[in-house]
């Protein structure tokens, strides 16, 4: 081990005054989980580290080395240069870490030194890191969440990130899903996260959220698209206030067609989701359903949807206690939530050691 290693708090530590952090596991590795911000400088491709460990399986360890040097050596230069290019606050040494804390990370922070680049290995790698996220948000060590719910189309993603504008903090679920939460949820989205990633980025966000704050966010379900909610999580999300946002059907139409702007590009892949209704609608409805979208009756469509699909699925998360908002028109309707929230920080502020009824 090189000296002077870095364990995680350290680290995270560094990481939050600007230190740059560089994975040096392989692309896919990357791919699949990093520690937020972190870029990738791969010791060995994909196919390197499978010949490698192939190699050491079959040979043992020296001969595995020895094809790990062959690979490597005539890399180092390009991987120092790229070191060199990235921005970083050049008073902290750069973090440098691989699966856990073994031989990868150590010759590419001794490269790093060797160069002249301060460089510290992360003691435990991306595993300790993993299991540092998990501890966390098995913890519930975060402030209280106000949620915002309401019918599909009332604009709570929209409302959200117009708040987060203004300075108000904000977990926007949806932005580290790479999903809207539906069943139309993923069209015109690139592909989601991995669920480790995801639980990375809300790690991310809700530790800057400490107990005695509170921060606002989107009521989901237990799933956005192919992600889960951490269980403990998603049960802050039931225990904080609920602000539930009332609009006409065709404020919410309006919205809904807002959010999808390549309605026409996009025609052919609202098929599959809608033709998943079929259990629950029936096939006439969806056939009906169907009609609608070839003819691209964006409107009608949107109507039927939320009529006869989105309404009667979600009147379930509509509170007792909830605090209900006329959100239209837009400008007045955000002007009434801003002081509904406002009054609610402020009782919080006052009792920060007592959720807000």
């Amino acid at each position: 081990m090189l000296p002077n290693p870095a364990t995680l708090d350290q680290a995270l530590s560094l990481r939050d005054q600007g230190a740059l952090f560089v994975d040096v596991r392989t692309p896919a590795e990357f791919a699949e989980a990093t520690i937020p911000g972190a870029v990738n400088i791969p010791l060995f491709s994909n196919d390197e580290r499978a010949r490698v460990g192939t190699v050491y399986k079959k040979s043992g360890s020296v001969p595995a080395r020895l094809l790990g040097m062959e690979i490597v050596s005539p890399r180092i230069p390009a991987m120092v240069d790229k070191a060199l290019s990235l921005p970083r606050n050049e008073e902290h040494p750069i973090i440098v870490f691989c699966w856990r804390g073994g031989m990868r990370s150590q010759a590419v922070a001794g490269f790093f030194n060797f160069a002249g680049l301060p460089a510290r290995q992360l003691i435990g790698g991306h595993k300790e890191f993993r299991r540092h996220v998990m501890d966390f948000l098995a913890s519930g060590l975060w402030g209280q969440l106000f949620v915002l719910r309401g019918f599909t189309g009332v604009g709570k993603t929209h409302l959200l990130r117009c708040l987060e504008a203004e300075n108000y903090p904000v977990v926007d679920l949806e932005a580290l899903a790479g999903h809207r939460g539906s069943a139309f949820g993923g069209l015109g989205k690139e592909r989601q996260p991995s669920q480790k990633a995801f639980e990375a980025g809300l790690w991310d966000r809700l530790r800057k959220i400490p107990p005695g704050t509170w921060a606002l966010a989107e009521g989901e379900s237990r799933n956005i698209g192919k992600l889960a909610l951490p269980e403990v999580f998603f049960a802050s999300l039931q225990r904080g206030p609920s602000l539930w946002l009332n609009a006409s059907l065709d404020y919410r139409i309006k919205t809904i067609l807002e959010e999808y702007p390549a309605l026409g590009e996009m025609k052919h892949s609202f098929v599959a989701p809608i033709q998943a209704l079929k259990r629950r609608l029936g096939k006439k409805a969806v056939d009906d359903l169907l009609v609608l979208l070839e003819s691209e009756e964006w409107e009608k469509l949107a109507g039927e949807l939320m009529v006869g699909y989105y309404d009667p699925l979600y009147s379930h998360t509509r509170p007792d206690d909830r605090i209900e908002i006329d959100i239209e028109p837009e400008e007045e309707g955000l002007v009434r939530l801003k002081g509904v929230i406002d009054r609610l920080a402020a009782r919080q502020k006052e009792h920060p050691e007592k959720a807000v009824p």
